[in-house]
């Protein structure tokens, strides 16, 4: 059955509360690739609770997307979830996420646009996400799903958001990440189990050859190199953190992470050492200052 333009368009959630602790912030920062060398103490804060210091762990921004996950407002959409792909994916922090926190998301559908029958439709989210005790806002989440099978329902075809340009001049550095055989079942445990990225048999059913990594563990990953390798491990500097989708990504394989920056704006793209092609394209890592 088709999906109806007018019912997406309407859809939204409000007032949805959740929590999180610091369990759920160190099993991020695993899932993305933190500590998985012991001996590096600058990884540590990141998957380490300290002794006695509640200000020791941090959190990686890109967190924000798993703070809330589940339900939201496309849970009566009618689109094929085997057929989904996740788009893009644009983060803004208002503040820095605290490792542990009660939280309160509005999600509302922000856009749907029909790629025509045979070729998808894409739809965009937004939810906005505040701290429960204060009510001050945490972080935006603007969120662009490509449902390969739901084309042709009659919206509009144009007016989606348009990616940040990447510079044409060569990268300023390039920083290697790799992805491990069993990341996907570590990174699912922060709350996306969509059995695509995990069961062989799903997998194939959706036309791939074996489960991929999900989209939002590869830019988890992006994040870290940048975190790691641009930032000197202050995450508390990223205010804003955008990519689109490009290719999927298998276990076992190795993002190469070009980077260049410009003032506050660290733009890059992920390409995939072992098969040549660019997983993710159009990042845009906004700092503060």
């Amino acid at each position: 059955m088709p999906i109806s333009y007018d019912h997406i368009m309407s859809l939204n959630t409000e007032g949805t509360e959740s929590s999180y602790s610091d369990k759920e912030a160190m099993l991020y920062a695993l899932g993305i690739g933190f500590g998985r060398d012991p001996m590096n103490e600058a990884e540590l804060p990141f998957v380490y609770e300290g002794m006695n210091d509640p200000a020791y762990l941090k959190t990686v921004p890109t967190m924000a997307t798993v703070i809330q996950w589940g339900g939201g407002a496309l849970r009566t959409s009618g689109i094929n979830y085997l057929m989904v792909v996740h788009g893009e994916q644009r983060v803004t922090l208002h503040r820095p996420l605290p490792s542990a926190a009660t939280i309160i998301g509005d999600e509302r559908v922000i856009g749907a646009f029909d790629k025509g029958a045979g070729k998808g439709a894409v739809i965009v989210t937004e939810k906005k996400i505040r701290l429960k005790d204060t009510n001050e806002p945490l972080c935006t989440l603007v969120s662009s799903t490509f449902a390969r099978g739901d084309g042709g329902f009659g919206g509009p075809s144009t007016g989606a958001p348009e990616p940040h340009p990447i510079p044409e001049r060569k990268p300023d550095a390039t920083y290697e990440a790799a992805i491990l055989e069993d990341q996907a079942f570590i990174y699912a445990l922060s709350g996306d189990r969509n059995p695509l990225h995990r069961d062989p048999k799903i997998a194939k059913a959706a036309g791939f050859p074996k489960p991929i990594i999900h989209g939002l563990c590869t830019y988890g990953t992006t994040c870290r190199a940048i975190i790691t390798n641009v930032l000197g491990h202050d995450a508390s500097k990223i205010v804003g953190y955008d990519v689109r989708f490009s290719s999927p990504v298998f276990p076992g394989e190795t993002v190469l992470v070009d980077v260049w920056k410009d003032g506050n704006v660290v733009s890059f793209r992920a390409r995939l050492k072992e098969r040549e092609i660019v997983a993710i394209n159009n990042g845009k890592c906004t700092l503060s200052g």
